[in-house]
């Protein structure tokens, strides 16, 4: 049963990144119709980002929860303004055009982002410092799960309920589902569909840097190549749970981080990814649309 649970926390704290990631991609998805490609880069130049930061400020001599927020803060500011610039640059000027072309741009913009992260700092893996803090105060009462794993999935949770009443209640949220639901009437009726996007970028790249964050502080180590690996899993989690769908990024992020762990423990680690793909073609054969997602009719 100890086995179990250890399993169980691991695939709830891959899923729980899997879903910061996700969601970037179901947003931007359910807003333009777009796969964001290079939201994967976003999420591992935050990491390098933090951990950028966090060398400077310990060789200042600060230390602790000062340099877990300062690191954290900045990281996350930087890689919204990187998803802000991705936007403007590689698909406002093609949003009219065929769905192949932004398509092909995602995918260049992913390898230009790789490969300046590359050449501006190392192929070899760098160490990061652990920045989340030991709750050995919790140990006695939740003895199954470590306390990093418990930051994650906690932080995960609040950010969830704090993007669900973002998008249910406040001004940019109904902007949002009016532009995601018919982008010519939201703009007939004096919505902002530029800005609209933007913001979706904006705050996707921004979920990205805090799951990069976590993960690498969790882990101990980043390189260049982390964001495509994350990216794909996280774009699977996103289609498993119905692309366009923010419960279904959720809910396919988990499933996506349990089946990994599970695979990973009782199987061998040399098929986890076999399984974890062979899920998502199982659930698009069955439900193409995805757990959560709708189908849609076009009309030719």
């Amino acid at each position: 049963m100890d086995y179990f649970l250890e399993l169980f926390v691991g695939g709830l704290t891959r899923g729980s990144i899997y879903a910061l990631i996700a969601l970037g991609y179901t947003m931007v998805y359910g807003i333009i119709e777009l796969i964001n490609f290079a939201h994967g880069e976003i999420y591992m130049i935050g990491a390098f980002t933090a951990l950028i930061i966090a060398s400077v400020l310990a060789m200042a001599g600060m230390s602790g929860w000062s340099v877990l927020i300062l690191a954290s803060v900045i990281a996350v500011l930087y890689s919204a303004c990187y998803g802000f610039t991705v936007e403007k640059i590689a698909y406002k000027p093609l949003r009219q055009a065929p769905r192949l072309s932004p398509l092909i741009s995602a995918i260049g913009m992913s390898i230009f982002l790789q490969n300046y992260v590359l050449l501006a700092q190392t192929s070899d893996f760098l160490p990061f410092p652990s920045l989340l803090p030991d709750l050995d105060f919790l140990k006695p009462y939740i003895p199954f799960i470590g306390p990093t794993e418990l930051i994650i999935v906690l932080v995960t949770a609040i950010i969830m309920v704090l993007l669900t009443l973002l998008i249910k209640f406040t001004k940019m949220g109904k902007a949002m589902r009016a532009t995601a639901q018919d982008r010519d009437m939201a703009m007939l009726v004096g919505v902002n569909v530029n800005r609209v996007i933007s913001s979706t970028f904006i705050i996707g790249s921004a979920l990205a840097a805090i799951g990069g964050v976590l993960i690498a502080s969790h882990i101990g180590r980043i390189n260049f190549y982390i964001g495509f690996i994350a990216g794909i899993k996280a774009f699977a989690a996103a289609v498993l749970g119905g692309i366009g769908s923010i419960p279904g990024a959720v809910l396919g992020a988990l499933i996506l981080g349990w089946t990994e762990s599970f695979a990973t423990g009782y199987l061998s680690s040399d098929y986890e990814d076999v399984f974890a793909f062979a899920l998502l073609v199982l659930i698009l054969i069955f439900r193409p649309a995805g757990l959560l997602g709708r189908s849609t009719i076009q009309k030719v």
